[in-house]
C-alpha cells in the first residue's frame, strides 16, 4: 500500500477521533455556560447547545475533507510523519480558533446580559400634575 494513502486514513482517523472528542467535550460543559447566558431557560440552552454541536461537526469535518488532500507523495516515514504533523496541526488551531470564537460571542452575549440585569429601574413618579384644560371648555 502506497505511504501517501496511509498517511491519509492516519490523519483521516486522527481528525475524527480529535472533533468527536472536543466536540463531545464542549457540549457536555458547555450546557452550564450556556444556561447562565440565557438566563436559566434550560430548554434553550439545550437547543442553542445541539445547534452549535451540529454546526461545529459540519464545519470541521468540511474543513478535514478539503484539507485531505496531498501535493506530494509520501515516500518514506520521515516525510509521513512530516505530512501528518503539518496537517494534524492545522486541524487543531482550527479547532481551537473555533472553540475561541464560540466562548468570545457567547461571553459577550452573557455580559450584555448580565449588564441588562443590573441597571435599575426608571425613578418612580415624585409628584402628580392635573392634566391641562383645552381653552375655550
Amino acid at each position: 500500500m502506497d505511504l501517501t494513502v496511509i498517511a491519509y486514513v492516519i490523519y483521516l482517523l486522527i481528525s475524527v477521533a480529535l472533533t468527536v472528542w472536543v466536540a463531545r467535550t464542549l457540549s457536555r460543559n458547555g450546557r452550564i455556560f450556556l444556561a447562565d447566558v440565557l438566563r436559566g431557560n434550560e430548554k434553550l440552552a439545550e437547543a442553542v447547545n445541539h445547534l452549535l454541536v451540529v454546526g461545529f461537526y459540519l464545519v470541521n469535518f468540511g474543513f478535514v475533507a478539503l484539507y485531505l488532500s496531498q501535493d506530494e507523495s509520501v515516500a518514506d516515514a520521515r516525510h509521513l510523519f512530516e505530512a501528518l504533523s503539518v496537517k494534524l496541526g492545522v486541524v487543531l488551531l482550527v479547532l481551537g480558533v473555533m472553540h475561541l470564537g464560540n466562548v468570545y460571542v457567547l461571553n459577550r452575549i452573557r455580559r450584555r446580559g448580565a449588564l441588562e440585569r443590573e441597571q435599575t429601574p426608571p425613578v418612580p413618579p415624585q409628584g402628580w400634575t392635573a392634566p391641562a384644560t383645552a381653552p375655550g371648555v
